[in-house]
Formats: structure tokens, sequence, C-alpha cells
């Protein structure tokens, strides 16, 4: 049995997360979405929050689970016998990045990265722009994230 872990603090989740996480569930018997905390980042939904909008999200995708990661990525794998790890890549800085993680994940334990291209239509999309966006009022978010993450924002961010 196949088991993918795709990491992020998905803080929003975005279309681009989705696309990635649909991608994946075609690849795998089971993808994983674990919630993470990036400390670097100031998050605007609690990680509870994120796994229910996420959850709805996804569904209908059977073969999709979402929980919260604690400590090293590679250490949550162990927990969920997962041995690939399933990263998307808007452009060549994000290349440059999930080398580098990958590389190291691979060092601390036996897992493969998998690496997927954004779709042209997801390439300039971030969480961080997402928030940006949306405090700034904009009313087509949908473009950017599923509906019910539209909702949430709104109601966040009002």
């Amino acid at each position: 049995m196949s088991i993918a872990l795709f990491p992020g603090s998905f803080d929003p989740l975005t279309n681009g997360h989705l696309d990635i996480i649909r991608r994946a569930s075609k690849l795998f018997d089971t993808v994983v979405v674990g919630v993470g905390n990036n400390t670097s980042k100031k998050a605007l939904f609690t990680p509870e929050e994120k796994i229910a909008l996420i959850s709805a999200t996804v569904a209908d995708l059977n073969n999709v689970e979402v929980a919260i990661m604690h400590g090293l990525t590679v250490q949550f794998m162990s927990e969920i016998n997962a041995k690939f790890i399933v990263r998307g890549l808007r452009n060549s800085k994000d290349f440059e990045y999930e080398r580098d993680i990958a590389g190291l994940n691979s060092a601390l334990a036996d897992v493969e990265t998998i690496l997927l291209l954004a779709k042209p239509e997801n390439q300039n999309i971030s969480s961080s722009m997402v928030k940006e966006i949306g405090s700034m009022g904009a009313d087509n978010m949908s473009k950017f994230v599923p509906p019910i993450v539209v909702k949430a924002l709104k109601e966040r961010l009002e």
C-alpha cells in the first residue's frame, strides 16, 4: 500500500493545493494532508479550523485523510507509514527550496519526494497572497480558493 504525505501550513487551502491533492490521490493508495505549523508566519486559522476546511473540501476523495502534524515531517511519516512526500512546484524558487528539503528528508529517513508541477492557473497562487487579497476586500476569491474557504476568509477578515 502506497501512502503519501502532502505537508503544509494550508493557511488557507488554495486551489493550487487542492489540485495537488486531487492529482496525488490518483497516484497513491492513500494521501494524508498533514497540517503543520509554520512558525515563521502568523496563522489566520487554527489547526482545527484548517482540518475542517480541508476535510470538507476533499470529502469526495475516499483515499484522502487530513491530520495535524507535530514534529519533523519524517517523524510524522513514520507514524503514518508513509514513504512518499508530495509537494507542488510553482516556479524555480520553489524547486530550489524543495530540492534542498528533499535532500534533508532523504538523509533523515528512507523517504522519496514527488514533485508535481503547478498548473498554469495556479502558478501565482500562494496562501500569503490570498490572505493579502482577502484583507483588501476582493470579491472574486473563488479564482484562488475553494468556496468553503472563500466563506471562511470573508468571515475571518471582516
